[in-house]
């Protein structure tokens, strides 16, 4: 008499396991990374907005000061330091902690920051 062997050994499962689990193992530190780039972009794009909304407050006051802070998009808090001829603005994300994008123009540029421009390099 034959038999007819239906379904999986455990061995079968057990190798399907292992690949699954180190398929997992290479795929979440990706994942957390791509998260991370998605806050810091947010953090870069308001800080764009928040340039176009200072220059046109400064364009109407003739002066940084008094500028309102806009509000920045989920999780993204915006400071903003004006002066006169100047200011500096970062931002902060509540899900990445330990990173900041800064921006600046005028005497308020950060250091080694080009005027008004929010470089990855700033980004930490």
């Amino acid at each position: 008499m034959q038999r007819t062997r239906k379904g999986f050994t455990l061995i079968e499962l057990l190798i399907v396991v292992v690949i699954i689990g180190i398929l997992a193992a290479i795929a979440i530190p990706k994942f957390a990374e791509t998260k991370r780039k998605a806050y810091v972009t947010a953090m870069k794009s308001d800080l764009k907005n928040l340039v176009s909304s200072a220059e046109a407050f400064f364009s109407d006051n003739n002066t940084y000061v008094g500028f309102t802070t806009p509000a920045g998009s989920a999780g993204v808090a915006l400071t903003f330091t004006g002066t006169t001829t100047g200011w500096s603005a970062t931002a902060t994300h509540t899900n990445v902690t330990g990173a900041t994008c800064s921006i600046g123009t005028g005497t308020s540029t950060p250091s080694g920051l080009s005027e008004g421009q929010p470089g990855g390099a700033t980004c930490k």
